[in-house]
């Protein structure tokens, strides 16, 4: 069986192949077909282009150190979407049946995972989305084929806010502060405000919304006002080239870094690297240990750089934030390929919905984390026909001016402010879809 690479994407290109004769209708029974959308062009591209080599890395390394899942090899194509839903769906619906069905997509963006969410109840395909999505598919009961593992942008939020009340000295302490959320004017920016809303109403903080159209890189009337009104914290929900550039209009306003708190997704070596100092005492949020690097470090090294199979140049972007997250999303999905193999046959291809089965009960253990290499960047989740979400746990990272340090302990999102976010916004998705939700009892 041939091994399959990705082509480097072009602005100009609309689908970038990466796998030879994947839209063969023939394919090899010991295959399983796993997609991956990625940004590697666009104003994301500095988030997009690690995040898409650690997620290809990944699958390498399973092949090459593990001959596969179970014996059955991995292959793959990468699709460039430039963080374009028109371009994500059209890679959606070209790779979607390729090689006896795609095992999942990894939409790498909260506005395709839109476009998508619906396409996938029809086709029967899951949908992954680490850290980011649509909220509300942490309930399994309404949304069967999604899965937002191990947090969203709801317990990002919640983490965030119990960060800054225990360094104002509690949860009473936040009455009468004021927060401010600078985000991408879009679907993803606009995720986190209801429960910052909700915090907003409980905690007695003013909240100050600002949107930022994008790709961002003019905020000076946003930073203005920053100025003017003074808020105690922002809150940054952005990526790509609107990330510095916040950065760098609140050094220009005098807005203290240490006082801001990026979503993760804004919170990579690439956002901060080339402003070194300017960026001292930025906050971060992250859904695994950047302080650490595992054993999965070492066998990527040995098993796939070692043999010039690296997806990076010169492993430049290897054992980044981005770049281990992306490897964390790859290793999710084969360990759902994993658990479905032990429930409908070791050895075999996977449909994707004997998949979506076993994303529905991913147990990963401490044990099986340390298994894997992972033991010191993840805490264990396990996920069910109720709870799509898995596990959250997240960390405060902070930039010391030359890399980022941890300076929190493990925080998990509050249950008072998440839990009937999820409820309802499910119900309501639940209600304008037309779906009847699952009877999680009767699952098995």
């Amino acid at each position: 069986m041939k091994r399959t690479f990705k082509l480097a994407a072009t602005m100009a290109a609309t689908v970038t192949v990466a796998m030879a004769g994947v839209s063969g209708a023939a394919y090899a029974a010991e295959e399983q077909f796993i997609p991956l959308l990625t940004y590697r062009t666009g104003s994301f591209a500095p988030l997009g282009i690690p995040w898409a080599d650690g997620k290809q890395d990944y699958l390498k390394l399973v092949n090459e150190r593990d001959g596969g899942i179970n014996g059955v090899k991995i292959v793959y194509e990468e699709c460039e979407t430039a963080y374009a839903t028109d371009r994500g769906v059209e890679c959606y619906e070209r790779m979607k049946a390729a090689r006896g069905g795609a095992s999942g997509f990894d939409t790498q963006s909260t506005g395709i995972t839109f476009a998508l969410s619906d396409r996938a109840i029809v086709d029967g395909i899951p949908i992954e989305t680490v850290g980011y999505g649509l909220s509300q598919s942490a309930n399994g009961a309404v949304f069967k084929w999604n899965f937002p593992l191990l947090g969203n942008y709801w317990t990002a939020a919640d983490v965030m806010i119990q960060d800054i009340a225990k360094k104002e000295g509690g949860e009473d302490k936040l009455k009468g502060k004021k927060i401010a959320l600078v985000y991408h004017d879009s679907p993803y920016g606009k995720e986190p405000i209801p429960l910052l809303q909700s915090r907003s109403k409980a905690n007695g903080f003013e909240l100050q919304l600002y949107p930022v159209t994008a790709p961002g890189v003019e905020q000076k009337s946003t930073w203005l006002q920053i100025r003017q009104k003074r808020p105690d914290y922002v809150l940054l929900w952005s990526a790509g080239i609107m990330t510095p550039t916040a950065i760098r209009e609140a050094q220009a306003v005098g807005y203290p870094r240490e006082k801001m708190y990026a979503i993760w997704w804004a919170a990579s070596e690439t956002d901060v690297q080339d402003l070194g100092a300017i960026a001292k005492g930025y906050n971060g949020i992250t859904i695994h240990n950047n302080a650490d690097k595992g054993r999965v470090h070492e066998d990527l090294k040995k098993y796939v750089y070692d043999k010039g199979l690296g997806t990076s140049p010169g492993a430049q972007t290897v054992g980044s934030i981005a770049h281990t997250r992306g490897m964390i999303i790859s290793m999710l999905q084969v360990e759902a390929i994993r658990a479905a193999q032990e429930k409908f046959g070791k050895g075999k291809h996977m449909t994707p919905e004997q998949v979506r089965w076993g994303f529905e009960n991913l147990n990963i253990t401490e044990e099986r984390l340390k298994e894997l290499g992972f033991d010191n960047i993840l805490r264990p989740v396990r996920t069910s026909c109720e709870n799509h979400m898995g596990d959250d746990w997240a960390r405060i990272i902070q930039w010391d001016g030359s890399k980022f340090e941890i300076v929190s302990d493990w925080y998990q999102s509050n249950p008072e402010f998440v839990a009937p976010l999820v409820k309802e916004y499910a119900e309501r998705y639940a209600a304008e879809k037309k779906i009847e939700p699952r009877d999680c009892s009767k699952e098995s």
